[in-house]
Parts: C-alpha cells; sequence; structure tokens
C-alpha cells in the first residue's frame, strides 16, 4: 500500500491534480495511506469518513430516499456520495467508498465484501463494484484501499 500511495501521491503533484475522499467503510484508512506521504499536502484536500446513514445525508447530501429504496452500500449511494464530495470538495478528483467490511453485518443480497468505489474527474464518473473473497475487516479494508489506489493513477494519467 504504501508503495502505491507514494505513486499516486508523485503523480498527482507532478499533474498538479488535488484529491478528495468520503470514506465508509475504509474508516479513515485511504486517507491515512495519502496523509502518511511526505509532501501529501500538496494534492490531498479534504478527507470524509461518513460512516452513518446520517452523515451520508447530512454532510454529503446524499438523498434519504436512495438510502432507503437501495441502502447505504449500492451503487446509487456511492454515485450521489462521489457528485456530491466533488461539489463539495472542489478538487480534481473525487473517490467515494461504501460497503461491507465484515465480519458481520452481510446478506444475501449485500455480503460481506462487498465494496462499491466512485471517482469523479471533471465530466467522467465511474462507480466500481468489488467483491473480495476474504471474511477478515481488516484484509477487505486494505483491499478495498488497494483499488481505490489504482483507481486515482488510471485516472489521473
Amino acid at each position: 500500500m504504501k508503495k502505491l500511495s507514494l505513486k499516486v501521491v508523485k503523480l498527482l503533484s507532478k499533474k498538479r491534480l488535488k484529491i478528495s475522499f468520503a470514506e465508509s467503510c475504509t474508516g479513515g484508512l485511504l486517507s491515512s495511506s495519502i496523509t502518511s506521504i511526505s509532501g501529501s499536502s500538496k494534492v490531498f484536500t479534504l478527507g470524509l469518513v461518513t460512516y452513518s446513514n446520517k452523515a451520508k445525508t447530512n454532510i454529503l447530501k446524499v438523498p434519504k430516499n436512495v438510502i432507503m429504496k437501495y441502502g447505504a452500500v449500492s451503487h446509487e449511494a456511492c454515485l450521489s456520495m462521489v457528485k456530491n464530495l466533488y461539489k463539495i470538495s472542489k478538487t480534481n478528483i473525487s473517490i467515494s467508498i461504501t460497503g461491507v467490511a465484515g465480519p458481520n453485518g452481510g446478506t444475501k443480497e449485500k455480503p460481506i465484501g462487498l465494496v462499491f468505489i466512485g471517482v469523479k474527474k471533471g465530466n467522467k464518473t465511474v462507480v466500481k463494484k468489488f467483491l473480495f473473497k476474504s471474511r477478515i475487516r481488516n484484509s477487505i479494508q486494505r483491499s478495498t484501499v488497494n483499488k481505490a489506489l489504482n483507481l486515482i493513477l488510471s485516472f489521473a494519467k
């Protein structure tokens, strides 16, 4: 993760791009992975841990009906999170993460390891769905952060 974070900070610095995150199931791990790199202040603007539904609706302005209809762990919620973060942060790239890190809380429809990562840069917005096989919370969180860092690299090029 450290090498990947360093690569992200270097690339964003070189391209003069600013980044922001809205994290749920990773609890700030993505923000921490970036801020652990010297020089990250040149690229990192904002990191929100919107863990509860209330935080998602109050801070990120995710419509309550989106959470009620699709759930907080959904393509729709992740999309709303990233679009609104982009407006709030005014950064070049915004990332949103929502998922079920386990080891409890999974359902048949939304199993442990289900994660959505949203990325927005300019007019391009993508929400990717992942299903990590591990049932270990820390492993799911770390895998999610690695996927997010790789997505940042592909968007920043």
